[in-house]
């Protein structure tokens, strides 16, 4: 039996549940979702990628809304999981993380925080509802100290 995994999906039309779910796959078009406010009688509810900008896994649903996450832009130092990735959404919002798996034809990707006190663990951002995703140059730290730059 798989772990419950805790999200919070966000759909395109801003609307925002949460829930645990057994069954989400990035190779998969649709998963199922058990609502946090719903009693453990109901059935999971049936969650359609197409229709969200992205899933969240989280730590907990209470987050820290008044959290400002490091965005890494100006440590080039730190060890990073992945390719530096900046991504802009249709709705205005920015993320920073990392990725390993981004490929342009595909339903989605990975995107893991910069900062690992965000309450995001990482999220499967929709193609679809993403503009631009950038990958901004980063600085070998020997480079820039041997004066090559």
């Amino acid at each position: 039996m798989a772990l419950d995994q805790k999200l919070v999906v966000r759909f395109r039309d801003s609307r925002v549940l949460k829930g645990t779910s057994q069954d989400f796959s990035p190779n998969r078009d649709s998963f199922h979702l058990n609502l946090t406010s719903r009693s453990s009688t109901n059935q999971p509810i049936k969650i359609s990628l197409e229709d969200l900008k992205g899933v969240f896994f989280v730590k907990d649903f209470v987050g820290k809304k008044a959290y400002q996450e490091d965005k890494g832009i100006s440590n080039q130092e730190k060890t990073f999981y992945g390719e530096r990735t900046i991504v802009h959404f249709k709705d205005g919002e920015i993320l920073y993380g990392f990725t390993q798996d981004y490929a342009p034809g595909r339903l989605g990707f990975f995107l893991f925080p910069y900062d690992s006190q965000s309450n995001n663990l990482k999220l499967f951002a929709i193609h679809s509802f993403v503009t631009k995703v950038e990958f901004p140059l980063q600085i070998c730290p020997f480079i820039r100290h041997s004066g090559m730059l």
